[in-house]
């Protein structure tokens, strides 16, 4: 954990490169230095039909859920979510000095007996980082 899940209007298609905002939040996560590098998943999602405000169509939305396992204190929720939030926001000053936008980040605690997930990520991120052994 974190999982963010990122929403954007399709209006933003030609300025919002979606890959670069991912590894920005995905640094921003690492930087909060709760969060291992591991834990963190990240999609973006398209929304083709959508309404913002009196629906002029220059208006624009972008929003962020962060995903957090159960556990931490609300001030260190809400310290993450502040280096995060910050994140978002400069990444998003160009687009947002040219257009309306709505920018919005929260933060959601997954419940402790309801969160179910297995993987094997961190056994091959080690493996990756393991030099492979010279033949001899």
């Amino acid at each position: 954990m974190p999982h963010f899940v990122i929403e954007y209007s399709a209006n933003l298609d030609a300025e919002l490169d979606p890959a670069l905002l991912m590894a920005r939040l995905s640094d921003a996560a690492v930087a909060t230095g709760i969060f291992p590098l591991a834990g963190i998943r990240l999609r973006c999602h398209r929304a083709a039909d959508y309404r913002v405000a009196d629906g002029h169509p220059d208006n624009a939305f972008l929003h962020v859920m962060v995903r957090i396992g159960h556990g931490r204190d609300l001030e260190t929720r809400e310290r993450a979510g502040q280096i995060i939030f910050a994140a978002l926001c400069e990444h998003m000053v160009p687009i947002q000095a040219r257009r309306p936008l709505a920018l919005s980040m929260e933060i959601v605690e997954l419940h402790p007996d309801l969160n179910f997930k297995t993987g094997n990520i961190r056994e091959h991120m080690k493996r990756r980082e393991t030099p492979p052994v010279a033949a001899s």
